[in-house]
């Protein structure tokens, strides 16, 4: 985890290696923009708004369910999510939230999935996800950072089961 604080944003990067997935099988899935609830069971939908799926330009609504907490219920949080550029070479992707109900002003997040090693022949990748955020009101960057590695643990393990479930049927 690599975090730098400002007054003015926030930026993180959290980060997980893989040891049986290809880099290209994860990037498939990542790129499948519309879909992400597939992989982080929080999402109660993840479907696309405007635009084809996986292509700059395309936006996608996420909201999860209301959370209780400490006998308190809050409202469930949403958000739109804009595709900005996507390089399939590199395989890297960047989106922005365009609107939400969760704190998140002038947000920009990037993917980027990385053979693992130098030779790039071992099966396994590295997956980064960084984000530029203002801060959030009510959260610390710690507590953010926590929920983003949280968060890349759990798509990232469903991503690997469904990568190598996809290998074994072919």
């Amino acid at each position: 985890m690599e975090k730098a604080s400002s007054p003015e944003k926030w930026r993180a990067k959290v980060s997980t290696t893989l040891t049986k997935a290809k880099p290209d099988q994860i990037w498939l899935l990542f790129t499948d923009f519309f879909n992400l609830h597939k992989w982080l069971p929080t999402l109660v939908t993840c479907h696309g708004v405007h635009g084809n799926n996986g292509e700059p330009g395309c936006i996608r609504f996420c909201s999860s369910s209301a959370i209780r907490s400490n006998g308190v219920e809050s409202a469930a949080g949403w958000s739109k999510e804009k595709l900005v550029a996507v390089d399939p070479v590199e395989r890297v992707m960047r989106y922005e939230i365009v609107e939400s109900n969760i704190g998140f002003e002038s947000y920009v997040s990037t993917v980027k999935i990385s053979p693992r090693g130098e030779d790039g022949d071992v099966d396994g990748c590295v997956i980064e996800w960084s984000f530029t955020v203002d801060p959030v009101r009510g959260l610390s960057l710690d507590d953010l950072v926590m929920k983003y590695e949280k968060a890349l643990e759990v798509i990232t393990k469903n991503m690997e089961e469904e990568a190598l479930t996809r290998r074994e049927s072919s």
